[in-house]
């Protein structure tokens, strides 16, 4: 594994929120010339905000060019994924250019940092108390001028245009670190090809499959799980959030457009998942879900914001695809510890 990429995982109840917000603002107070935030979920109490929020105003005092983007205006029937909370107050208060992304109909789903062009910070943590502490996430620093330019120009088209549907148009062309080969993914434009190669990885896996989702519902993935899960040759495991899956298949009943895809998830599901019954989304509830987004096949790893859903593939979403054994090991091993902490799946 190269020393350009490090991965940090996190587990509910398994760090303090100060420890993550302190790491963030070690990441940030590097900055030199330019940080761009992407960030679905800014919403901290007050102890994190003066941790978070004090790097970004002491990066912007010493000259650094700072902007965020944030989603506003979600409003799905169903809370999957759960809605933001942007605190548009702590936003302002940093002092730095920001702008809302309207969230309807696709969501501006990013976690990212991209900081002075040559390295990005990113994954399925969103910047809340609850995403650090109750959550299962993923956190990945990757160094790499070629990545961190690919992720520049994305930030550049949604600060450019404010809107979702036209972004994502940057090629996921392999850059080589240290001879690991990756593949930065931006949907939407690349949407359905992103949830294509996750499929076409699993079906193509000869030893395992490891997934934390919170949802598993693209359709190229769902029928590549069934797929191997039926033929028995790869062993197959992972981890959902039972609670989003139950709201989906609840949908599914209720407008029937998608009720085709229950088969195909009750055999992709069947054998190695387990489910964390989180508690249902309210504004004032506590927000423990089942978060992590990361999809192991042999020894190449998917890593980023992207839930393996319809949606997902609709939405502003960014994958890092990783093909390397260190990266892999560590993440099947992180699956397979969270699979164990929940109970086997049950429909």
């Amino acid at each position: 594994m190269t020393d350009a990429i490090a991965i940090r995982t996190l587990t509910d109840g398994g760090q303090d929120a100060a420890d993550v917000a302190a790491e963030l603002a070690a990441f940030i107070a590097e900055a030199r010339s330019a940080l761009a935030i992407a960030q679905y979920d800014f919403h901290l109490a007050p102890a994190t905000a003066a941790v978070l929020g004090g790097a970004i105003r002491d990066a912007a005092a010493r000259g650094v060019a700072v902007r965020i983007v944030y989603d506003v205006d979600h409003a799905n029937p169903v809370a999957v994924p759960p809605p933001p909370e942007p605190d548009a107050q702590l936003i302002a208060s940093l002092g730095v250019p920001s702008r809302a992304i309207a969230g309807v109909p696709d969501l501006m789903h990013h976690k990212y940092v991209v900081r002075d062009g040559d390295s990005v910070l990113t994954g399925s943590t969103n910047w809340t108390d609850d995403s650090w502490t109750r959550q299962e996430n993923l956190i990945a620093t990757v160094l790499s001028p070629e990545l961190a330019t690919a992720y520049a120009r994305n930030f550049e088209e949604l600060w450019s245009g404010e809107a979702v549907a036209e972004t994502g148009d940057i090629s996921p062309s392999p850059v080589s670190l240290a001879g690991v080969e990756v593949r930065p993914w931006f949907t939407p434009r690349h949407g359905e090809d992103l949830s294509a190669r996750i499929g076409k990885a699993i079906a193509t896996a000869r030893r395992r499959v490891r997934i934390c989702s919170p949802v598993i519902t693209a359709a190229p993935v769902l029928s590549a799980l069934a797929q191997v899960v039926s033929e028995g040759r790869v062993n197959v495991a992972g981890c959902v959030d039972v609670t989003q899956v139950r709201e989906v298949i609840s949908q599914w009943h209720a407008n029937g457009n998608a009720a085709w895809k229950l088969p195909l998830l009750q055999r992709a599901l069947s054998g190695g998942f387990s489910g964390k019954a989180s508690t249902p989304w309210t504004p004032r509830s506590v927000h423990d879900f089942m978060h992590a987004k990361a999809t192991v096949a042999d020894d190449v790893v998917f890593i980023g914001s992207f839930n393996l859903s319809r949606s997902g593939e609709q939405n502003a979403e960014n994958v890092l695809e990783i093909a390397d054994a260190g990266p892999a090991e560590q993440l099947a091993a992180y699956v397979d510890g969270v699979r164990a902490r929940y109970p086997a799946l049950a429909f």
